[in-house]
């Protein structure tokens, strides 16, 4: 076993979730081997052609990781390991919190074709992807961003892709939407926290009165601009948001998160043309902080 390569109560976690065939009955080989050599990369940020030999060809590592990006398989995957670790009682849900993190987009993530990408193998098979690619413009160049909830224990449950001059705010509601932990003894799956957290970007009237909907208790500082409106509207304005600064300060075990996320160069700096990629190069990157917790 090398350095980063998955420990054999790690794979012992991991087996179990990993598709047996492909196509036409055909079996998958050397799954080990190949994701550790996903593993390698997503720690490194090398090209794929520069993949030690070690993990065999690299276009069979790479092209494992392009089409489980493409067809969800990385997303199923570590809904089954939350599952796991829900059963398990290891999940936090009497607070999570959400944030944001701009990735800077490498020159070799630019460029992609228009036309609609294909699951490599699967020539008949379009694969569904974003028009923009994900892809944003700020002072500093390229960037996409990563919206993100994390529990307690400093693991993602959700998080959405976007280009990186996209507001926080408005994509609150979705991230909390695709937080789904399948419950293996059946019944839905597990979809709402009991305690949200977020900072003033995500203090909006739509917010509020979408978490009081769900009825998710919620610790979010109100901006002074809306205090001031509030005040001037007397009566009308309505009473003052409920704030608690003891939970606030948990509200840095998202940001932590995020710092172990980008501890993987591949997710740090974006290498990927597509947005799909990307996407799964987070969720390889997600699964593996659960993996290792």
């Amino acid at each position: 076993m090398g350095r980063g390569d998955l420990s054999d109560r790690e794979w012992a976690r991991l087996e179990p979730h990993l598709p047996k065939s492909v196509g036409r009955g055909g079996r998958w080989k050397s799954h080990r081997r190949v994701i550790n050599g996903i593993l390698f990369r997503q720690r490194t940020g090398i090209p794929w052609r520069d993949l030690p030999t070690r993990f065999g060809k690299w276009k069979t590592v790479h092209d494992r990781h392009r089409r489980w990006s493409a067809d969800g398989t990385w997303e199923r995957i570590l809904r089954a390991v939350q599952a796991d670790a829900d059963a398990e009682g290891r999940i936090d849900w009497s607070m999570v919190s959400v944030d944001s993190t701009s990735c800077r987009v490498h020159q070799h993530a630019t460029g992609a074709r228009t036309s609609a990408a294909r699951i490599p193998g699967r020539r008949s098979q379009p694969v569904h992807h974003r028009s923009d690619e994900a892809l944003g413009r700020s002072r500093g160049g390229l960037t996409c961003k990563i919206h993100l909830v994390s529990e307690g224990g400093l693991r993602p449950l959700a998080f959405v892709i976007t280009p990186g001059q996209w507001g926080d705010a408005p994509q609150l509601i979705p991230v909390l939407e695709r937080i789904r932990v399948p419950r293996p003894a059946g019944g839905h799956p597990r979809t709402r926290p009991d305690h949200l957290g977020g900072d003033k970007a995500h203090s909006s009237r739509r917010i509020r009165r979408y978490l009081r909907r769900r009825q998710i208790k919620h610790t979010i500082p109100e901006r002074r601009d809306q205090r001031a409106n509030r005040r001037r509207r007397g009566n009308a304005g309505g009473r003052p948001t409920g704030f608690d600064q003891t939970l606030y300060k948990r509200r840095n075990e998202v940001e932590r998160t995020i710092n172990e996320l980008k501890g993987c160069r591949a997710v740090a700096t974006r290498f990927d043309k597509r947005a799909y990629v990307f996407h799964g190069t987070v969720a390889v990157a997600a699964l593996w902080l659960w993996l290792r917790s």
